[in-house]
């Protein structure tokens, strides 16, 4: 039987201010907080919230059947709380209906993934808080940035304790192989990797609104009968895309919403069942493994990372804001970290490339790469100068190592002393409630107990009196009867 894993992305690109070399030193406010208010206020409009109620209304017509995954970054969060609070109003109604699952992320949505495995570590663990807090998940699949996946980010996404990871299926990775099914990292055995069927996903997210497509018009129906050709082996059907998709890419006016609305009805007339990832993760085992010695994602026609760190200017930018990742982690300031989750969000680098790009490119305040380079330079220079006056000038990499050691290991033993209170209480929960079954089987005995005694002992009493007032009659052996049954009650 196929299932159907329907995943939506929700991620806010933030947009940095003008910022002048002559303001580096002065000023320490680095966000276009207009531009920020606009385009996420005017997302939430014609999209977010239009595309949520949807969703939430299939939920309702279709019960437990329908099923759907979000992934959230924090720093989107921010921005939803301070300019579109609606959104996540919605996004906690559908976490009420027990049909939607929230997967982790790096908080920043950002590339560290891709060069500090202990700052990727921290921001997908800040996220996993978030999702906690919000919506009481905690999450056991990861979706890093645009899909990017490694076998080395596999390894340790395993090593994080996440069940699976979701990427991109693509061709020059899979070969001959279908996305079809449940693969695993192949430096990871127990990692579950799920994989995004590329046409099936893009013919929604890019293609339905196109005329010039050939297969324009797409109906639900037609949709689905496709999914249900795919050979009986297929598992899995993993259409995965940005939430901004329903209403942006596809304007509302192009019924995208009323297709969607229609695919449960006819999955379900063809025995195509919805599964979040988890439970794809926990159900089904692996066909094999997966080898990814080059790193992959969503983005272009080359489904890799040069979309952010093609160019000399995105490698310049890149290198010099990862390569105070130690200093901001020791530093552990409240407002540093704020700036720098922001600063890490890859829309940053994307701004700056210089590739084409066959979905075209939104560069927002900026008219070419080399104007988003120059002003996000000003912007990072600033940003460095404050993170190295956090120290002594006399301060060398050794000392600095040594006091990532020491906080390293105090994590780790922090780490360790949860784990073991998490197990502690496990064990605790399993003893109560042993002791509250054994209480419950027992309770019924006790009940029954005096009332079967209780004949007997009224009995005694009135022989007693007789006793007392007759003495020369001997009730002596009607007595031990009586406390024979006492003593079995």
């Amino acid at each position: 039987m196929k299932t159907i894993c329907l995943y939506f992305e929700i991620h806010q690109i933030i947009h940095l201010k003008r910022y002048r070399f002559f303001d580096i030193g002065t000023d320490h406010y680095y966000y276009d907080d207009y531009e920020n208010e606009r385009s996420i206020s005017d997302i939430a409009e014609r999209s977010y919230m239009p595309a949520l109620n949807t969703l939430h209304e299939m939920i309702k017509e279709n019960g437990k059947y329908f099923k759907v995954a979000f992934s959230l970054s924090g720093v989107g969060i921010e921005q939803l709380e301070m300019h579109a609070p609606q959104v996540l109003e919605k996004l906690q109604e559908l976490n009420e209906t027990g049909c939607v699952e929230f997967l982790a992320e790096p908080y920043s949505h950002g590339l560290s993934s891709l060069i500090n495995a202990e700052c990727f570590a921290a921001d997908v663990k800040k996220q996993m808080a978030k999702m906690k807090e919000y919506f009481g998940q905690t999450p056991k699949v990861l979706r890093n940035s645009s899909l990017i996946y490694s076998d080395d980010i596999g390894l340790q996404a395993a090593e994080m304790g996440f069940k699976g990871m979701l990427t991109e299926g693509a061709k020059h990775v899979l070969g001959w192989k279908s996305p079809h099914y449940v693969y695993n990292c192949a430096l990871a055995p127990n990692l579950k990797l799920l994989l995004r069927d590329v046409k099936l996903s893009d013919d929604i997210s890019l293609r339905f609104n196109n005329p010039e497509w050939e297969g324009y018009p797409l109906f639900a129906d037609n949709y689905v009968n496709e999914i249900a050709s795919h050979p009986e082996e297929s598992q899995i059907i993993n259409i995965f895309m940005e939430l901004s998709a329903l209403g942006i890419a596809q304007p509302l006016s192009s019924n995208i919403l009323e297709f969607l609305r229609a695919i449960p009805a006819c999955a379900k007339a063809k025995g195509i069942t919805f599964s979040t990832p988890t439970e794809i993760c926990m159900k089904t085992k692996s066909v094999g493994a997966l080898d990814v010695p080059d790193t992959l994602s969503w983005v272009d026609e080359e489904r890799d990372v040069s979309c952010w760190l093609g160019n000399p200017m995105q490698r310049e930018a890149f290198h010099k804001l990862y390569g105070v990742a130690d200093r901001v982690r020791i530093a552990n300031d409240s407002k540093i970290n704020l700036d720098w989750d922001y600063l890490q969000a890859s829309n940053n680098f994307r701004f700056m490339t210089t590739k084409p790009s066959n979905v075209g490119l939104d560069r927002g305040i900026y008219s070419s790469p080399f104007d988003a380079f120059t002003n996000y330079m000003n912007i990072l220079g600033d940003f460095l100068s404050r993170v190295n006056s956090l120290y002594p000038e006399d301060i060398d990499n050794d000392q600095l190592e040594s006091l990532l050691t020491t906080i390293r290991n105090q994590g780790e033993e922090i780490e360790m002393q949860e784990k073991e209170i998490s197990r502690l209480q496990a064990k605790l929960e399993k003893v109560e409630s042993k002791k509250a079954k054994t209480e419950s089987v027992k309770a019924p005995v006790k009940k029954a107990a005096p009332k079967k005694a209780a004949a007997p002992k009224a009995a005694p009493a009135k022989k007693a009196e007789s006793k007392k007032a007759a003495p020369e009659k001997k009730p002596a052996a009607k007595k031990a009867p009586a406390k024979k049954a006492e003593k079995k009650g």
